[in-house]
């Protein structure tokens, strides 16, 4: 276990910001993120999977710790279902073809999202029908003070919308270690969401199974969301607005073309942020290398030497504007470090 001083984060988060931290060390195994622990007990922290869900705005005067726990494997099964773990440094996607090569559905509509798996259930990360909390089983994470390990499931975890008790009531308090997911001997295929029918249509599959639902997910997503290998980003920077029905309705005699979408709470409805930011006219914006992506208004970007001040500033002039326009307040999806 090595301890460095002024290491730079550009190549540990996908927005790739030049930023640095006082201390950086990476762990791979409990013993040693015990350790870490004790020794930055003092010090401001931040642990980091894949990066793919944070803003940096200035350098990190404290210590970041690199989850680089890893494994996955099937640890049960019942009459409907396959219990299979996940340790928190896994690439999420890698873990979705490990399932699928398995022949254990559930995770295909969430194929291709950045990240590692102990960031999925703290997000509880979504796409195309599917949310980590439809498919969770538990997860068991280590509590940052007296260093021991707890189970929690998924009435433990208060998932919500892009939401879990880990980003609010015990932010901070612990760090995920593993997660096992209970995926359905029977697969669901969600087809309706988005364009995965009319994707499938094209590539001439009429009867789908779980790995021509991933690939058609991964069709769709390189279409129109930029690769962080290549032009740096996290993905949706905004959560969908989810709303008071009676205001969503009011809104939409007012603007017919603007996408709504049901939620489990009659009372309420999801509005597309990505359409919100577009009829503001910020899609395709760009000030000096801070933009927003031409194709996917939801994805803020930096196309080579942004600073995180200016992503977040970008960021705050988007919400204004929504607001001033809508009456609306759209909120931050990725996690701003620094302010």
């Amino acid at each position: 276990m090595q301890v460095h001083d002024h290491f730079s984060l550009k190549a540990y988060n996908t927005f790739g910001i030049d930023a640095t931290a006082r201390h950086f060390a990476v762990f791979h195994d409990v013993e040693e993120l015990r350790q870490l622990l004790a020794i930055s007990d003092k010090e401001q922290r931040l642990v980091l999977g894949g990066g793919s869900n944070i803003l940096l705005t200035k350098n990190f005067d404290g210590f970041v710790l690199k989850n680089e726990l890893k494994g996955k494997e099937l640890v049960g099964e019942d009459d409907n279902y396959f219990y299979v773990k996940a340790y928190a440094g896994e690439v999420w996607h890698e873990f979705v073809l490990f399932c699928i090569d398995n022949n254990y559905p559930g995770l295909e509509n969430l194929s291709l999202i950045p990240g590692c798996v102990g960031a999925s259930p703290m997000q509880n990360i979504g796409a195309y029908g599917v949310e980590i909390k439809d498919v969770f089983h538990q997860l068991e994470a280590l509590h940052v003070h007296d260093k021991t390990i707890s189970i929690f499931n998924a009435n433990d975890c208060r998932f919500g919308y892009r939401e879990s008790i880990f980003k609010r009531a015990l932010k901070d308090q612990y760090i995920i270690l593993n997660v096992t997911f209970r995926l359905p001997k029977k697969a669901i295929l969600h087809v309706e969401y988005g364009a995965i029918r009319s994707e499938l249509e094209k590539m001439q599959i009429d009867n789908p199974g779980i790995r021509d639902i991933s690939n058609a997910v991964i069709r769709i997503r390189t279409s129109k969301l930029p690769d962080p290998k290549v032009t740096g980003n996290a993905g949706s920077f905004f959560k969908n607005p989810v709303l008071p029905a009676a205001f969503v309705d009011q809104l939409k005699q007012q603007y017919p073309e603007m996408p709504v979408y049901t939620t489990l709470h009659t009372d309420e409805k999801k509005i597309a942020a990505g359409w919100l930011i577009e009829q503001a006219g910020w899609k395709g914006y760009r000030k000096n290398d801070a933009g927003v992506h031409p194709k996917q208004a939801l994805v803020l970007v930096n196309y080579g030497t942004a600073n995180g001040d200016e992503i977040y500033t970008l960021s705050r002039q988007i919400i204004d504007d929504v607001k001033n326009k809508f009456g609306i307040e759209l909120e931050r999806e990725v996690n701003i470090v620094g302010r």
